[in-house]
């Protein structure tokens, strides 16, 4: 089985991280952390328009 990085999207608006099994060094972690939370509101625009969804459930 592939080992993955997961990073979940926040409800306050930014992202954390739920898992490094792919063991992306820190700095390098550090850095896509920064991007994907600089990004949350075009994720989630593009999340809603591909699955027609108005509301997004979030874990966090």
């Amino acid at each position: 089985m592939p080992s993955s990085t997961k990073v979940w999207l926040t409800k306050a608006g930014g992202c954390i991280l739920a898992n490094n099994n792919s063991h992306i060094p820190q700095r390098e972690l550090n850095s896509l952390l920064e991007i994907v939370g600089l990004y949350y509101f075009k994720i989630v625009s593009k999340w809603k328009e591909k699955y027609g969804e108005d509301a997004i459930k979030f874990y966090c």
